[in-house]
């Protein structure tokens, strides 16, 4: 016994309009920061070039470097 298929379109959903919700504003500033560590670089006069020297460094590099001149001068608030 054969069955009959049957044409069936696809049903469009209605479009609906996009909502908007307001978001809250909040002041980053009076927030502690988020994280494991907070590193406080104010009142520093170091420039990047004494920090990573005048030649150009791999990225893996820096970081290296901003951890070696973190952990030398105490800056981590841990």
């Amino acid at each position: 016994m054969a069955t009959k298929r049957q044409d069936t379109k696809r049903k469009v959903a209605p479009k609906k309009k996009a909502t908007t919700k307001k978001k809250a504003t909040i002041s980053r500033a009076g927030k502690p920061a988020f994280g494991g560590y907070a590193i406080s670089f104010a009142g520093r006069k170091e420039t990047a070039e004494q920090i990573f020297g005048k030649k150009p460094i791999a990225p893996s590099e820096m970081t290296k470097k901003i951890w070696e001149f973190v952990k030398a001068k105490n800056l981590s608030n841990r």
